[in-house]
């Protein structure tokens, strides 16, 4: 549509509406997983795709940054001398789509039932990556600008813990200077009402292993006198948490601070339903820490999970073997105060001197993890983006956090001194990360108002 016919972006872009949408389609088909090495290649795809996108945009020195990982998308508009430059983070890699059995439609073909489009990545992060690049679009195809300077920055190894963003920092951080990051990644915590997150968990990750003989035996001939290790795993794995449900290793706590009166507060004036809550994961009954409300644990409380364990025979019918070793991996979310690598030597040291008598352990420890972030609570950017969320959603905005992890927000803090603010139309309840993942149609067309709004908001934004 010749852009002549409208007169605002937010024109354009609901002339344009059903267009963007197919090409947003065309970017959730690519497998680009980033886990999977025998997917470089489409994740190679996904980021030319991306690149192609960021030209047609109107975007400059459209380029991929690598430091020996997958690439990143890099592009920029800076016609605005006067103004604060953002830099806009996605990221176009997505999880792994297994167990595939589950998925009521394939998992990398975006199909649209009840208002809900459904595939890996729909949500998780290629819609708001899409919709930041649709709004660029429409600002500079129908005013010839942008209303402040824009960087985009988008990540092709989100999804394994950007183990080469630190180099892409190291060799590109002049490129990246200023004066806010905001973030298409994240999360609200509601389909029809606005929050803005001001912080989110770090992490870090284990796997080790468990090994009582030298190989499989006969479960009839050897069963009885020799420690079966998945039995050994078992009693090792309940050695991690005590009988109050609080992580039982040693020193895990060192630098958490306590949950303040005024975090309490803070907490209580989030409309959180704990019933439906429960119900929405299909779950009975809250885990956890005692004495501590459900948003407490998810967002100001660190937590050490088994995400995985495993070993002997798994497929189909019997078969009577005693395997000789079994697996684990975990992953433990932080909070600000802890250090990822501090905490992957205490939860090594815990599994090493709680073996059990009869097994060896070998502990593998996971890159070097991301530490949590906040940002504080009278930053400029927040006031500004609760404003155009607010007019966009037509109730207040309120403020919430992040369990999971955004590895670059303490990375761009560090490195660059920036902070973040994630304005992501992705919410809880769509399943990203299992099978089924999808992402509203209602949020692409909120998404597209609410970006084409910000840049303009941003715009008064002081400089550093």
């Amino acid at each position: 549509m010749d852009a002549r016919t409208t007169d605002s972006p937010e024109a354009w872009l609901r002339a344009n509406r059903e267009r963007l949408w197919e090409e947003y389609k065309e970017l959730v088909r690519i497998p680009s997983v980033s886990a999977k090495p025998d997917h470089a290649g489409e994740v190679r795809r996904a980021a030319d795709w991306v690149a192609e996108r960021c030209r047609k945009a109107g975007l400059d020195k459209v380029q991929m940054l690598d430091a020996g990982g997958h690439p990143t998308v890099y592009g920029e508009w800076m016609g605005a001398p006067d103004a604060p430059t953002i830099l806009v983070y996605a990221h176009f890699d997505v999880q792994p789509a297994e167990p595939l059995e589950l998925w009521t439609s394939p998992a990398f073909e975006p199909t649209l039932r009840d208002g809900r489009l459904y595939a890996r990545g729909s949500s998780d992060d290629k819609a708001t990556l899409f919709i930041s690049l649709a709004a660029i679009e429409a600002w500079i195809t129908t005013s010839g600008r942008l209303p402040c300077n824009v960087k985009v920055f988008y990540e092709g190894e989100e999804e394994i813990g950007s183990p080469t963003l630190a180099g892409i920092l190291d060799r590109h951080g002049d490129l990246l200077s200023a004066d806010l990051c905001l973030s298409a990644d994240g999360g609200m915590m509601f389909p029809d009402r606005p929050d803005v997150s001001v912080g989110n968990r770090g992490i870090c990750k284990l796997e080790f292993t468990l090994r009582t003989a030298a190989k499989d035996l006969h479960s009839g001939s050897f069963g009885g006198a020799i420690l079966n290790p998945l039995s050994a795993m078992a009693k090792l794995i309940a050695t991690l948490h005590g009988d109050d449900d609080r992580v039982a290793v040693k020193n895990f706590y060192d630098g958490v601070r306590e949950t303040t009166a005024q975090d309490r507060a803070e907490l209580a004036s989030v409309p959180f339903d704990e019933a439906a809550w429960l119900s929405g994961v299909g779950a009975s009954v809250v885990w956890g820490e005692r004495q501590r409300t459900v948003l407490e644990k998810l967002w100001l409380r660190p937590t050490l999970e088994v995400n995985g364990m495993w070993g002997g025979y798994q497929g189909e019918g019997s078969k009577t073997v005693l395997p000789c070793e079994a697996h684990a991996k975990i992953t433990c979310r932080l909070v600000p105060g802890q250090d990822p690598r501090k905490v992957q030597e205490a939860v090594a040291a815990h599994l090493q001197a709680h073996c059990p008598e009869g097994a060896t352990i070998s502990v593998r420890l996971g890159g070097g993890g991301a530490a949590a972030y906040e940002i504080a609570p009278d930053h400029p950017a927040l006031a500004t983006i609760e404003g155009v969320l607010e007019d966009v959603y037509g109730m207040p905005c309120f403020r919430t956090r992040i369990g999971g992890t955004l590895p670059l927000c303490a990375v761009f803090k560090e490195r660059l001194g920036l902070d973040t603010v994630p304005m992501s139309f992705s919410t809880g309840d769509e399943d990203f990360h299992a099978p089924n993942e999808f992402f509203r149609e209602a949020s692409f067309d909120r998404g597209l108002t609410a970006w084409a709004r910000v840049y303009p908001a941003l715009a008064t934004l002081p400089r550093r």
